[in-house]
């Protein structure tokens, strides 16, 4: 998958800048959820996302 490649990438450039959708404390994130190390960050950025629905699915009146 393109995630094994997210550390090689990063490596690559000069900079690397994550877009994060939260900040949360050390030790909250599982380690197996982590696509880049953060020894490749040199940037972290917040971003502004909105989510949208992708499908909108409701139950039938009965």
């Amino acid at each position: 998958t393109a995630r094994n490649f997210n550390p090689l990438c990063a490596m690559a450039g000069d900079i690397t800048i994550a877009e994060v959708e939260e900040l949360v404390e050390v030790g909250e994130l599982d380690p197996d959820h982590v696509h880049t190390p953060g020894v490749f960050v040199q940037r972290v950025v917040v971003g502004a996302h909105e989510k949208r629905i992708e499908r909108r699915t409701v139950r039938e009146k009965e």
